[in-house]
């Protein structure tokens, strides 16, 4: 076969299973309105769950950063990329988080694939939670350790896996919200089962950070749990992008020297991180409480109203509420359904999730008003008489 042959095979594969995926050009793809062809729909497909990518003062601390310093870094953080906004952020973010230590990277992708790659060895072990991130379970499986997944948020099969003899050492990999099912990993009993078995916890904090815990700390400070390594991304609840690992002096010290991603990778713009700096001023005081508290009550009014859907509800309390579908055909014509009436979600469908899960991926956010949940629950109701 070809090398277009091959090509042409699994584009056809995927049109056939209803899986294709297509980018949609749009106007504003964050905030409470997204517009697309000069028509406006109420957002229910956006990360940002705190409305901050929309903040006047998040807006203009990057301008201000821009006009201070440039659009663009420059170059790699070991070159001449790391400035003193950098360092700012990264020092409050280990401060915030009761780290000795930050490292920014320019996604929460490149610091996942970066910590597994530099990490373990031929003879470690890595065990994920099996509905881990694509970034967490591709970089595993590319590493030379051994890969065993355990069912999800099941700790005691987790135990089990640990239990097992490893030559090296043991690398235990799960999220602290999980970006299809919305719902919270036990981080208290996954670290309790990792740490009596002297493995390392690594938690991918991406749709926690900002959004839960004191002061929006995430899920781990939620379940005052501190991994070993914490990474938190920028592109969710901050509103923003980019990403930081959180670890001890050592563990930093080893990933400036053999983290890939971060070695030879241009850093992200200074601008961004005194944009980010502003953010999590906000995020950390009384704006941000009341930001949360909104966001809070939205999903109350949604999981209340989703009862007697013939859809099935995951046991998420967080800003991601999926309903899954099943088929595929019919998760795109309920999204389609949706759309003619004004509302902008998401069909998500395998390979993202498991064969036979499809869902409409609702997210929602503090730039939401209640009545859009109304609206919302009205839609799904009358779309799946």
């Amino acid at each position: 076969m070809t090398w277009q042959q091959r090509i042409t095979a699994a584009l056809d594969a995927r049109r056939a299973a209803d899986a294709l995926r297509v980018r949609t050009v749009v106007e504003n793809g964050a905030g409470r309105f997204l517009t697309r062809d000069q028509q406006r729909y109420c957002n229910f497909s956006s990360n940002d769950y705190l409305g901050l990518s929309q903040h006047p003062e998040v807006i203009r601390a990057w301008q201000q950063g821009a006009e201070q310093y440039g659009v663009g870094s420059g170059g790699s953080g070991h070159v001449s990329g790391y400035t003193r906004a950098h360092q700012a952020l990264e020092e409050h973010l280990a401060g915030w988080l009761g780290y000795p230590r930050a490292l920014l990277f320019i996604s929460g992708f490149a610091a996942n694939q970066a910590l597994i790659a530099a990490l373990p060895g031929k003879a470690d072990r890595i065990l994920a939670d099996r509905l881990s991130h694509a970034s967490l379970l591709e970089a595993a499986s590319l590493s030379p350790a051994q890969l065993r997944r355990f069912a999800h948020n099941d700790p005691a099969q987790l135990a089990e896996l640990l239990d097992k003899p490893c030559a090296g050492q043991q690398l235990v990999v799960t999220e602290g919200i999980f970006s299809m099912d919305g719902d919270s990993a036990p981080l208290a009993a996954l670290a309790s089962a990792t740490w009596q078995r002297q493995g390392w916890l690594l938690v991918d904090d991406a749709h926690g950070i900002g959004i839960t815990g004191p002061e929006g700390r995430g899920s781990a400070a939620c379940q005052q749990v501190k991994p070993d390594l914490l990474v938190v991304t920028f592109g969710k609840g901050v509103g923003v992008s980019g990403a930081a690992v959180l670890c001890s002096d050592e563990v930093a010290d080893y990933l400036l020297q053999f983290a890939r991603h971060l070695i030879y990778s241009t850093s992200m713009p200074p601008a961004q991180a005194v944009a980010l700096l502003t953010a999590f001023n906000l995020i950390r005081g009384e704006e941000g409480d009341a930001r949360r508290q909104k966001l809070a009550q939205h999903i109350q009014q949604f999981r209340r109203g989703v009862k007697g859907l013939p859809l099935q509800v995951t046991h998420s309390h967080s800003a991601i509420q999926p309903l899954i579908v099943g088929e595929n055909g019919r998760a795109l014509h309920l999204a389609q359904q949706l759309r003619s009436q004004g509302i902008w979600v998401t069909a998500i469908r395998p390979p993202t999730v498991p064969a036979g899960t499809a869902r409409l991926r609702l997210t929602l956010t503090a730039a939401h008003k209640a009545a859009d949940i109304t609206t919302l629950l009205e839609a799904l109701h009358a779309a799946s008489e």
